[in-house]
Parts: structure tokens; sequence; C-alpha cells
């Protein structure tokens, strides 16, 4: 190999043989200067990242002096005694060791040789991640009479290319509880597997298809594989105070599934997740996807809660590693920190508020979190529409760069649509929600109703002092309401001069006053009543003793607070409660235009990392290795022209998840066997056994929502509502909804479901499935499996044992059994019978399972078996 030295060329061996350029040099440089001086950027103009560069200095001169370290530059920046002079600088690496220096002193020493041939470093915005999505031409292939769908060409042509043949399709059996499971998280009941099978239409298989993906269940198994994504998490924190996401986040969580259920279209679901308040203001149920923004907040750090929100956003949608450039410029791909911090500059105006869903509903109480209404809409708005944005030095927010605000940016590496941004108009529902028509209308009722109770109860009881005074008090409530909504709707809604608002204001202020001194008298006649009838059974016994004394203290709270009321009556000021909190009239519209951005169909990543989560999910690994990360260091996709065959057509039929859905699902590719054939088992390569070329289907571990799911619905208990609420993880086995409504939290996990690997809070974008015993242990010993064996053993009570073992196989794995396992499970019922015959009912399934154990041994014995199906590797796995 030839190595070029100052003033010519030298053998290897003459330029040095102590030190490896390309092994040790090139590395070094790369890991500690790249990021300033290499292809995206070279300050002081300056490349470090080839030899020739080197060598050829930058706008100070020669960076090295080849044949005298001594005399130097880099060397002598590399070992500056003064900061400011000293490279890496502070914050941007760590300074190289004792060994480094002498290396770079060795090689430079030697020349600083470098092969002649070595590749100029391309620059990194060339990467295949940072270009346009184009849709490529459809390869020939040699064996076209296996395609079924044009994605199969490409797999075919890889396939050709390696000298490999797909796998036979798998059997109809096999088949059938793949796409269930795919689609809908469940496999196909007894009678559906029958039927499939009895079908030899050759439209069978795709009718199945198209009704699976009209099933409402479809967008709860789904749903569930984007909250993995998107890191849904319930609120938690220190018992009833919230520290982290939000309450009613849920709703959140119910408009992903209601949104995959319409086939909303994935760039409409990216354009409200991030800016439905701006997109559409005065609709609750697209502002209810801004749970994906409120999900980030976190109570005690707001630039906790934002680096959560700006490094996930940039993941998700983007396969970006942004969090990488927070402290300082990105070391791999072509990302600044200043454009870190004028991607968080999207985000800086907004918060996070819950809008009353109804006039009545009603608060809750905790002792460590105050009253909270018991159902919201949690979403987010512009609160600081001027709020500024600072760079922070080596991302400490101790050392905000103040001299400077920064404007919303995005990296210029991802090109894409430019950004326009445009201040939104808000409507009278978003920006005063207690002032929208309906609510007004709402709360009077309310308020005329309380009037008519009262009315009522006077008239059963109209010398009763207590009831002439609760009477007054809701007509005094009932004129203060009409009057905060007179004074409120002049000053938000109408725009009325200063001087009506101001009349209204003080109308408001002096009925509420009034409203206020009539509750006290009414509270006051309460307390006297109270404690007058205590008196008069003259109590002798400790309660009752403390009875009185409470009511004596009731009575002189309520005295106070007259006294308050006759002091406060006298005033003339103008100051009322509103009807509820006014926010902003306009939003920034940052969001909306990074939405749109993000959502354009020129970004080069949004499709492609979408169609890369799809494609994980349904075969089992996805199509680019590092799902979270499609830049430099990411792993180049298997099949690149496939990647962008189907983002192009992704995009191009309006971003429909159920078209792709369909098209995986139908092609050749997805119905191969996965078991090894004689055509692809003799080579020995890891790419083969990897599947790297999808010559066959992967088996996989069913995922820990679709095994409980499973459980409920083959044990016939499954509760289909969908929607609504969290539910306790704890009432993960009392409760027999799908597992998505199961509350999920850092350590607020149901237990079957954390067992078997249940998606991470805090990031999950690929899960990473177990085999362990306690996996076995768990399905063995859960009340679920228990009850569901009983329940399918009592529906096929009537059949003889080989037709309930066939039957028992068929409502379980979705298969029928091979002879020997028949032959196997004839024994084991007789076995299990006899020794039920003779055991007392204790020794029995576990104790929480219900009904009751019964006394049958036959029928114990076919509960028995079917909790061994339930444990089989076959009902945990995807073949």
């Amino acid at each position: 190999m030839l190595f070029v030295v100052a003033g010519g060329c030298a053998s290897l061996a003459s330029a040095g043989e102590t030190v490896d350029y390309l092994r040790e040099v090139k590395p070094l440089l790369h890991e500690k200067c790249g990021a300033c001086h290499g292809a995206v950027r070279q300050k002081s103009g300056l490349r470090l990242d080839a030899g020739q560069f080197i060598h050829r200095g930058g706008e100070d001169g020669a960076a090295i002096t080849p044949g005298n370290a001594a005399a130097s530059t880099l060397l002598k920046r590399l070992t500056a005694a003064a900061a400011e002079s000293l490279m890496p600088p502070e914050g941007e690496g760590k300074p190289l060791t004792a060994d480094e220096i002498d290396l770079l002193r060795r090689w430079i020493d030697a020349g600083a040789p470098f092969p002649a041939d070595e590749p100029i470093p391309a620059d990194p915005r060339e990467h295949w991640s940072f270009q346009p999505v184009v849709r490529p031409a459809l390869p020939a292939v040699k064996q076209a009479d296996w395609i079924r769908t044009p994605l199969d060409t490409f797999i075919a042509a890889q396939l050709d290319e390696q000298r490999l043949t797909p796998a036979p399709e798998a059997n109809r059996a096999t088949l059938l509880r793949r796409v269930y499971l795919d689609l809908i998280g469940m496999p196909p009941t007894r009678e559906q597997l029958r039927a499939f099978l009895a079908d030899d239409s050759p439209t069978a298989y795709e009718r199945i298809v198209d009704q699976l993906l009209e099933r409402p269940e479809y967008g709860e198994r789904w749903g569930r594989h984007w909250m993995d994504v998107w890191r849904y998490c319930d609120w938690h924190g220190s018992g009833n105070e919230i520290r982290y996401s939000q309450r009613h986040i849920w709703r959140w969580r119910d408009w992903i599934v209601r949104s995959l259920n319409a086939d909303k279209g994935y760039d409409r679901m990216i354009v409200e997740m991030l800016a439905g308040d701006e997109i559409a203001p005065d609709d609750p149920d697209v502002v209810a996807a801004t749970g994906f923004l409120g999900r980030n907040w976190y109570k005690f750090d707001r630039n906790v809660w934002m680096r959560e929100l700006v490094e996930h956003t940039a993941v998700g949608f983007l396969g970006t590693t942004l969090k990488c450039a927070r402290c300082h410029d990105h070391k791999f791909d072509p990302i600044s920190q200043e454009e870190y911090y004028r991607f968080r500059a999207f985000f800086e105006p907004h918060h996070v508020r819950v809008d009353r869903v109804s006039a009545a509903t009603e608060f809750e109480s905790f002792v460590d979190a105050g009253p909270v209404l018991k159902d919201a809409v949690s979403r987010v708005y512009d609160k600081t529409l001027d709020a500024p944005t600072f760079l922070f030095e080596r991302g400490d927010d101790r050392y905000p760069q103040r001299d400077r605000a920064l404007s919303p940016g995005v990296p210029q590496a991802l090109r894409g649509a430019a950004i326009d941004i445009q201040p939104v108009s808000l409507p009278l529902a978003s920006y005063a929600p207690m002032l929208r028509p309906a609510m007004l209308a709402e709360l009077t009722s309310l308020a005329d109703k309380k009037v008519t109770a009262a009315e009522q109860a006077w008239h059963a009881a109209p010398t009763d002092a207590v009831m002439v005074k609760r009477l007054e008090l809701a007509r005094g409530e009932r004129r203060s309401l009409a009057a905060r909504i007179a004074a409120d709707v002049a000053m938000h809604v109408d725009h009325a001069p200063p001087e009506r608002v101001a009349e209204l204001a003080k109308i408001a202020a002096r009925a509420e006053r009034e409203a206020a001194l009539i509750d006290a008298e009414t509270k006051l006649l309460e307390a006297e009543a109270a404690l007058a009838a205590l008196k008069s059974v003259q109590p002798q016994d400790e309660k009752s003793q403390q009875a009185l004394a409470a009511a004596e203290k009731t009575l002189a709270a309520a005295r106070q607070t007259h006294q308050t009321a006759q002091t406060n009556l006298v005033k003339t000021d103008v100051v009322y409660t509103p009807l509820g909190e006014v926010y902003p009239a306009t939003s920034t519209g940052r969001r909306l235009a990074l939405a749109r951005w993000i959502a354009d169909p020129r970004n080069p990543r949004t499709a492609r990392v979408a169609v890369n989560q799809i494609w994980l999910r349904h075969f089992g690994h996805p199509l680019v290795g590092t799902v979270a990360d499609f830049g430099l260091r990411s792993k180049m996709p298997t099949h690149p022209e496939l990647l962008d065959w189907l983002s192009a057509e992704f995009v191009e039929h309006g971003w429909s998840m159920k078209h792709l859905h369909r098209l995986l699902v139908m092609s050749a590719t997805y119905r191969q066997s996965s078991t090894f054939t004689a055509g692809n088992s003799g080579a020995s390569s890891p790419e083969l056994a990897q599947n790297r070329w999808w010559n066959r289907m992967d088996s996989r571990r069913l995922e820990a929502e679709a095994v409980r799911d499973s459980v409920l619905f083959i044990g016939g208990a499954l509760d289909g509502t969908i929607g609504g609420r969290e539910i306790p993880y704890a009432q993960e086995s009392t409760v027999p909804r799908r597992s998505l409504y199961l509350q999920t939290a850092p350590n607020r996990q149901a237990q079957l479901l954390a067992v078997f690997d249940v998606a991470s809070t805090e990031e999950c974008y690929d899960r990473k499935p177990s085999v362990i015993p306690q996996q076995s242990l768990a399905l063995l010993n859960s009340s679920l499996t228990a009850n569901a064996s009983r329940q399918v053993a009592a529906r096929l009570a009537t059949l003889s044992d080989a037709e309930f073992t066939i039957a028992a196989f068929e409502s379980v794995l979705s298969r029928e059994p091979t002879g020997a396992e028949l032959a196997r499970c004839a024994e084991f019922l007789q076995t299990q019978a006899r020794w039920f015959a003779d055991t007392k009912p204790s020794a029995t399934l576990p104790a929480a399972a219900t009904p009751p154990v019964i006394a049958n041994p036959t029928l114990r014995a076919r509960e028995n078996l079917i909790l061994v199906l339930f444990n089989h590797n076959d009902f945990v796995t995807v073949r």
C-alpha cells in the first residue's frame, strides 16, 4: 500500500510502522474533532476527516508540520493550558488523553502518512435518509409466478440475487391466526376458523382482511402499537398529586383508536397531535389529540418537559436523534446545537390546561392534589405568545445565551417544505370555553333546576326558616349567575365599551356579594339548627360529646363567615368571579407550521419512519434496523427501494394505514411459512439466520396486551366496550376490558403485562421480547387463564374426549392437534380424571379462579388440558 507523506510517497514500512493511520488516527480525529472539522462543518476552514485536508490546513495556516509534531498547531491546541485555546472546547467533548496525544505526536513525527487512495468522506447531507422519497420502478424478477402484490417484486429481486427461494405459503389455519392477531390482536373463533378452512374461494383470504380492517378492534390493536411509539402514559406522581403527564390523557388514547378506525390520514393525525388546538380549536375531539404534547408535562421543571417533547417528537415522527445536539453540535448527523433550540422554539409558547366537558361536571377533592375535575379534556394552548427561546451553553439551562433569542426553525439537512408560520385567530369556544353558548345554557339550566328544587322543598315545609333561606339562596345564586354571564359576555364576546363593561362588572360584583351573604345566612341557620338538635337529646357518651363539640365549632365558623359577608356587602368595587379562565384569543401558529412541515410529502423522513414501524409489526423485524434513528449511524435499509416504494405508495394513497396494511398482508411475502425449508435451510450465514432477505416469515412472541386479551376473548369474558378513562392497573384480573385501557405509567403496570414485556412509557420504539420461566408461571397461575379454561371446557362439555381435544386446540391454538398430540392428550385426560376422582377438590386450579371447583373429575381434567394449551408455545407465538 502506498502512503502519502510530506514531500512524496513511501511504503507503509518507511512511513513508520508504530502508528496505523486508518485504524488509530482517523477514528480518533473523527471522534474528537469530527463535529467541528468534518464534512458538514469546517470551523476556521479546517477539515480533519481525511489526510489530504489535514495536510492542507485551514484559514489560519498549516495544522501540522509533518516530521515535527512539536511545531504543529494541531498538537499545540490539543494540549493548550488556557481553556480558551484548548481543543475540543469545554463542553464539546473530553480532552485527549496522554496516550492519544502521544499517538498523534508519533504519527506527525513520522511524516503524517495517509493512504494515497483514501476516499474523501461524503457530505452527510447526501445520506439516503436526507434524500426525497422517489418511487422506484418495479424490478424484473425470475420468480414472477410468486408475486401477489408489487412489494413482492422487491423481495423476489433480492432472493434472486442471493439465489434463494421463498418459503411455501403458510397453511391456511396458521395464516388466518396470523392475520387475525396482526390486525385485531385476537385469534379467530373456532367457528371462524372452520368457516375459512371450508371456503375454497380464491378471494376468501382477501375478504377476511377487509372484514378485519373494518372491525373496531383494529383501532384498538394498532392504537396500542402507536401508543408505544408516541409514549402514551397515564398521569402519575405522588399519591393523587400529578407530577407527570396529564389527567384525562385517556381522551388522547381514544382519539388514536377512533382515528385509526376511521382511517384518518397519518399526515392529518400528525397535525392534530401537534396542533389540534390551532387546526380545529373548537372541536374537543380533535383538541384531545394534543395529549401527545401534554403527555410530556413535568411539574417541577419546564426544561425537562420541553426536552422530552422536542427529542421524542423528532424521534417519533422523523427518526432523528435531535437529543444529541442539545449540548453541542451533533457528532454524527448534520444538525447544529442552534438547530436543536430552533426546533424547541416551535413549542416554547405552549402550556397545558383542562377544559370542562360539561357545566355539571363535579370535582373530587384530594388532600395532596386539591379539587380535580372528574371529567375534562386535557389539551394544550399557546399561553405566552412572545416566549423567547435561548440556546443553553453546553445544554445547561443555568446558562442561557440571553443576548440572542432564537426563532423557530428545522434542521436544514432535512430539507422538505418551507416553514410558514402564521398566527391563528381562535374562536370563542377555544379562548373562553366557559362562555360557549351551549355551556351558558347548561349553567343557566342547572341554576333554574336548583331554584325549582328549592321551591318544591319550601312548599313541603313553608314555615321552615331553613327552607325559606335555601329558596332565597337558590334565587340569589341564579341572579348572580345571570349578572356574571352578562359581564363576561360584554367583555369577551361583545367587546363592549369599557364603561359598559365596568357597569356590568359592578352589577355582577354586587349580585355575587348578595348571594354570598344569603349563603352565609343559610349556613348559619343550618349550624344553629344542627346544634340545637344535638343539645335537645342531652348527649352523655363520648361520641355524642364529640359531635356536640364539632357542631359548636361549625357554628362559630358560620358566624365568622356571616360577619365577613356582611362586611363585604357594603363594598362598591367591580371585582367578581368570572365564569372561567379566559385564554389568549390568538395562537402563534408555530406548532401548526411545524406539523405541516413534518406531514408534507416532501419531508424525506416522515413516511419512511411510519412505513418502517408498520412493517416491523407485521413482519417481526424492520426494513431499517434502527427504528428510532435514521441518521448516519443508522443501519442501511435491507431493501431501500422497497422502503421508498412503500413510502411513496403510502403518501399517494392519502397516508392511509389501512391501504398499507392491506398491501402488506395480501403479499406473498407475508403469506410465507415461518419454518425453514429445504430451499433455504442450507445456508448458514448470519443474514439468512436473521431472515434478512425475508425468504420466510418470522415467528415472533405475541405482545403482552394480546396475550391477556386473547385469554379473555377465548374464555368468552372479554368486554368489548371501546374507550373511557383508564382502569386501575390492579384490576387487571377483575375488569375484563382490553389491555390498552389498563392504567400504564412507571411503577403502575399490570403484573401479567409486565412479565410479558409491556411497553415502557419512557421510550419504546421497538419492543424487545424476552423468553423467561416467569411467563409460563404467570399463565399457569393466573385467575384469568383458570377462568377461561373453565369457560372453554364448559362450552365443549358435550363432546367426546377426542372431539373435545380437537375443539380445544382449535379454540386456543387455532389449529387441529397432530396425531401424536391427540394421543398424548387422550392419555392426559384419562390420567387426570382418575387422579381427580381420588383427590380432594382443594388440589385444583388456582384459588382465585371462579366459578368454584366442580366435582366432575372428567370436566376438571378437561379444564386442566385447556390450561396446558394456554401455556403452549403456540399460544404466545405468532407463526
